[in-house]
């Protein structure tokens, strides 16, 4: 037995020496591989939009040496995938771009800056071209903008208008009797909406329909503009479902070629007098981004910086992770920014549907107190809404896409009451000795007082003047006036632009620009600095080798898949609960 225990011992740590040795040798190999890569003459750029589209990229240090027990959800960063396009734009070796659309998970204010960056590619006279087997709505937004488009003979172009689907656990709740205690200030503010009914209410209704149908107004202008097609011609086709099949997207002229992917890449052949046997040269999108070109390599040579911090995904107390925005991390790079003498400006980029109140409170100090310092401008993405929008109002100017998603100008907290569940569904009683009359407040295992709902509502409705309050002064706005936007009612950017809560509409480069210009900095007399910092090589291997709750997590996540939604709703059932301002539901439009 000991013996065999010893031997197991040895395996064990000969093992683990193999590994350590492997690892090692990984990171040598990776740092010693050589300079940077280039590319010849004659090259396609392919971006293969695949994976998620998030602001910054997020990468896999050791690719093929993942670590089961923490997942990495590798992403595309729009803000690096915009800056590689300009710099197609400039390079002599880059002849097009190719967009292999298989699946594009991103928001619309996203596809729109894309869009944008492609359409100002084309201008030095290079081609784009556009690939897809199934082009989702989001997809051919995207796609639209292409020279050809090539689609699958037996593929599907989606084009019958965007919607938006909305789930509701009130009848899961009454089954397990499990009790939801609600307290919120808005008309508007819906959220809670899912736990008290079984459909929308009238108010979530108007604004869903009101901000979906101004994002899909600017979808079918912009895609009529593109594709030379009147937008009265793009609504029959959307609203009689006049495309069915691949045929029928030819047919109304949405796409250029029905082909396979060996077809298009003929035809690129031929757009650049290639011989059928000739190799045509593709440079993926990871190996283009290490290509440093003399318009590169410009762009980091001026001393003065524009900094850009990076607020991506829910928004809570601390230092946060990838897909959170931690207040820790950003206070600390608001404050690194203000201090630094380089810094000229700050460019705060949002894409967040809000969360913690107090945590959103917490960076809107400190945005203020940098703005005292050197100009700070808001650059919202897809959603900057609730906390989101509680810090784009600290910034000096706020730029936003017609079609963000902003607003949400409200808070609430939820309860759950789960005695009954406890003692009906599973047998089990609490009791209880306290020190005093409110010392329980909250616990989910008893049933809240009529003493206990007016105290926590109280303080919902403190919540609410303070936010409401900060931005009505934010915005140069009465109190009375900015209420009558506010009720938690969520907005499209150009409607937020109309009722005063956006200053500009406009991309990333925009907000830079008008960042330069309060800082009085020339064209080419700035670089941007990009906050919070990521982590160093070997600090990114040692967490992906590590195990943590967030590892714990995504590894859940990928488990149970589509319906970790529903495991998430039940795991917060558990949650003592905070003041929340955050989106009145996760917004997905299909």
């Amino acid at each position: 037995m000991i013996l065999r225990f010893l031997g197991n011992v040895l395996a064990v740590l000969v093992g683990l020496g193999i590994f350590t040795g492997l690892v090692v040798f990984l990171i040598f190999a990776l740092a010693s591989s050589g300079g940077s890569p280039s590319v010849s003459q004659k090259t396609v750029l392919v971006l293969k939009l695949r994976e998620n589209i998030t602001e910054r990229d997020i990468d896999n240090p050791i690719p093929n040496l993942n670590n089961p027990l923490r997942p990495v959800v590798n992403g595309k960063g729009l803000l690096s995938i915009l800056h590689n396009i300009k710099k197609a734009k400039r390079d002599a070796n880059i002849a097009g771009i190719l967009l292999n659309l298989q699946g594009v998970s991103a928001g619309f204010a996203s596809l729109k800056e894309l869009r944008e960056a492609l359409i100002d590619f084309k201008q030095s006279k290079k081609f784009v071209f556009a690939y897809g087997e199934y082009l989702s709505e989001g997809a051919y937004y995207l796609a639209s903008v292409a020279d050809q488009i090539y689609v699958n003979p037996t593929g599907e172009v989606e084009f019958n208008g965007l919607s938006v689907e909305r789930t509701f656990y009130k009848g899961a709740l009454d089954k397990l009797e499990v009790k939801p205690e609600i307290f919120r200030v808005g008309t508007y503010k819906s959220a809670v909406e899912p736990y008290l009914v079984d459909q929308m209410s009238d108010a979530s209704r108007e604004q869903t329909e009101s901000y979906l149908n101004s994002i899909y107004d600017l979808y079918l202008k912009d895609v009529a503009k593109s594709r030379n097609i009147p937008v009265k011609e793009l609504t029959k086709i959307s609203d009689s479902l006049l495309v069915r099949n691949v045929q029928d997207a030819l047919k109304y002229k949405l796409i250029t070629h029905i082909g396979y992917y060996d077809e298009l890449e003929a035809e690129i052949k031929k757009r650049l007098k290639l011989k059928a046997k000739d190799r045509l040269k593709l440079a993926s999108y990871s190996k283009y981004r290490e290509v440093k070109t003399a318009w590169a390599k410009q762009q980091q040579e001026p001393n003065a910086n524009i900094a850009v911090i990076v607020a991506e995904g829910e928004i809570q107390s601390g230092s946060g992770g990838d897909g959170v925005v931690g207040s820790a991390k950003i206070v600390k790079a608001l404050r690194t920014a203000r201090k630094r003498k380089s810094v000229k400006a700050v460019v705060l980029r949002i894409n967040s549907p809000g969360g913690s109140a107090l945590a959103s409170d917490v960076m809107w100090r400190e945005i203020h107190l940098t703005r005292k310092v050197k100009p700070v401008i808001a650059s919202m993405s897809d959603v900057a809404a609730s906390g989101g929008y509680y810090i784009a109002m600290a910034c000096d100017t706020i730029v936003a896409q017609p079609n963000t998603i902003t607003g949400s100008i409200g808070i609430f907290s939820v309860y759950f009451d789960v005695s009954q569940l406890m003692k009906n569904k599973i047998g089990i009683t609490t009791d209880y000795v306290n020190t005093g009359e409110y010392s329980a407040l909250g616990n989910p295992n008893k049933p809240f007082t009529d003493q206990e709902k007016a105290i926590i509502q109280r303080g919902v409705e403190r919540g609410y003047e303070n936010f409401t309050s900060k931005a009505a002064k934010d915005r140069g706005m009465q109190l009375d006036q900015l209420k009558q936007i506010a009720s938690g009612r969520v907005w499209s950017g150009s409607e937020a632009k109309a009722n005063g809560l956006v200053d500009v509409l406009g991309s990333f480069d925009d907000a830079i620009a008008i960042a330069a210009k309060r800082a009085k900095l020339n064209k080419g007399e700035y670089r941007l600095k990009f906050f919070p910092i990521e982590k160093p090589f070997l600090d990114k291997i040692r967490d992906n080798l590590g195990v943590s709750a967030q590892a714990r997590q995504q590894a859940v996540k990928q488990e149970l898949g589509e319906w970790y939604t529903y495991f998430e709703i039940l795991k917060k059932v558990r949650e003592k609960p905070k003041v929340q301002a955050r989106l009145p539901y996760d917004i997905v439009i299909k």
